[in-house]
């Protein structure tokens, strides 16, 4: 898929949330043309991470390194068929609460039922409840996470180490994040990543805590992690690569 943006849209909003809402959508001006090309979608409803520029930069510049075109949104009337078909993956990062309308979501459906690919970073799992296909697609849904203090260090234990997104990781791979526990895990999705819940304190999912997954679903591919809530994370090298590596499984690298 190719795609020309040769406009700049900004769109602020107001919203509520835990922290004040700050939405400048920005379609970034694309004057290369790419065979492979992202979508980032950052609309948040919600609680508003204060990471997300931190990872729209992050991915801008795997973009250039990688030899795919970066754009990003905040922007929903993107979401028909016909326009984000000129993407080969929308990657949702930290979206929160019902950000697309059922024709929107239509749409949606449509590109992933065509071939699209889907990434879902940290809150995209806290996106959509009332849309059963999403909750499919992304693979399960956030129920809460550790407080007082919500980011905490943790082992994860790599179950899958030949995919692309994990296979330059240790065995046990310890980190700092907010660890999210969910509800309605799609038993279909292929787990990469399991929290250890003995490591810290906080985990309801029991021994069976996925943390990232990969699936084909409805036609299209699909990758989550739920790393990415703080700032930092998107300066670690091997999140940086767990995220590039999902961004390939997408694209079909």
């Amino acid at each position: 898929m190719k795609y020309f943006l040769i406009t700049t849209i900004l769109c602020v909003t107001i919203g509520c949330g835990q922290t004040p809402k700050k939405e400048t959508t920005t379609d970034e001006i694309v004057t290369d043309v790419h065979e492979e090309n992202v979508l980032v979608f950052s609309k948040t409803k919600v609680y508003r991470h204060k990471s997300i520029e931190t990872g729209v930069d992050l991915i801008k510049k795997l973009g250039k390194e990688n030899e795919f075109g970066v754009a990003h949104t905040e922007d929903v009337s993107l979401f028909t068929l016909e326009k984000l078909s000129e993407y080969d993956v929308v990657l949702f990062l930290s979206t929160t609460g019902d950000v697309l309308n059922e024709e929107q979501q239509k749409a949606f459906e449509g590109y992933i039922q065509s071939g699209g690919g889907f990434m879902g970073i940290h809150a995209a799992s806290d996106t959509e409840y009332e849309w059963p296909w999403y909750g499919k697609l992304v693979g399960g849904y956030f129920v809460d996470h550790p407080n007082n203090p919500n980011v905490r260090n943790a082992d994860i234990k790599v179950l899958d180490n030949n995919h692309i997104s994990t296979k330059h990781l240790p065995e046990t791979w310890n980190r700092d994040d907010e660890w999210y526990n969910f509800k309605n895990l799609n038993p279909d999705v292929n787990v990469l990543l399991n929290l250890d819940e003995t490591s810290y304190e906080g985990g309801t999912n029991g021994e069976h805590h996925p943390i990232a997954w990969y699936h084909e679903f409805d036609g299209g591919r699909a990758f989550y992690t739920g790393g990415g809530h703080t700032k930092e994370s998107y300066a670690e090298p091997l999140f940086v690569q767990h995220v590039l590596g999902g961004i390939f499984y997408c694209l079909g690298r």
